[in-house]
């Protein structure tokens, strides 16, 4: 059995209609999405519509909740602007899906025992990179595949009790690579892979301009950063 990961969609319509044609191709079996399906990008109700319909597992990511709740704390200037923006944007039925996601999620296919969150264990605003991966996680979620989102840097790290799976973003990547990124399990082998699936970069930046949004966060679309 196959399992399709994705994170920070970040309201990236053409990137996440992209990634999403790309996991039908690949037959995966299930779909989970580790939070961020909102903020930055344009498109917040039909990424929303889009996850709500197809992911069986999605949890709460920062700029979710900070959409429902309008706090900026600890943003910065373009992510305080798109929050603010989003939260203005999202249509009653965005709003009730978001507000009903949890901070953490489980799902059980195949071998693979899945604990969902975006940033950490306990935080989805704190980030763990893949030199704070520890064993330790697995053990204190009793999973043997943690998923992580939250930094946009994709990594996986193996232990001898499971792996910890950060499959980068689907809308807004950070390290370098401008390309969509997502991740797949077999979930009999644990054999993961990271994606990176080319999309129409010039449609998101544009509809970001044309929303009144930063032009920076069009702008960083193109490098991936």
């Amino acid at each position: 059995m196959k399992l399709a990961i994705i994170a920070d969609v970040h309201s990236n319509g053409p990137a996440l209609e992209a990634v999403l044609a790309e996991i039908d191709g690949l037959g995966a079996d299930a779909l989970v999405c580790a939070g961020d399906t909102v903020g930055y990008g344009a498109s917040p109700n039909d990424c929303c519509a889009r996850i709500k319909s197809r992911a069986d597992k999605t949890v709460l990511g920062n700029h979710d909740a900070s959409s429902l709740t309008r706090d900026t704390s600890f943003m910065n200037p373009y992510a305080a602007k798109a929050v603010l923006w989003t939260a203005s944007a999202l249509n009653d039925e965005s709003r009730r899906w978001l507000k009903d996601l949890d901070i953490g999620d489980r799902l059980e296919i195949g071998d693979a025992r899945c604990a969902i969150y975006h940033g950490s264990i306990d935080s989805n605003t704190e980030y763990v990179y893949e030199d704070d991966a520890k064993e330790s996680m697995l053990s204190r979620t009793r999973s043997n595949l943690l998923i992580l989102g939250h930094t946009h840097v994709p990594y996986i790290k193996r232990f001898k009790t499971g792996m910890i799976v950060n499959p980068g973003s689907v809308g807004q990547p950070r390290d370098g690579d401008p390309r969509a990124s997502f991740a797949t399990v077999d979930a009999s082998s644990m054999d993961c892979t990271i994606v990176r699936l080319d999309y129409d970069i010039d449609a998101a930046a544009g509809a970001i301009d044309a929303a009144g949004l930063p032009g920076f966060l069009a702008e960083r679309l193109y490098s991936g950063r």
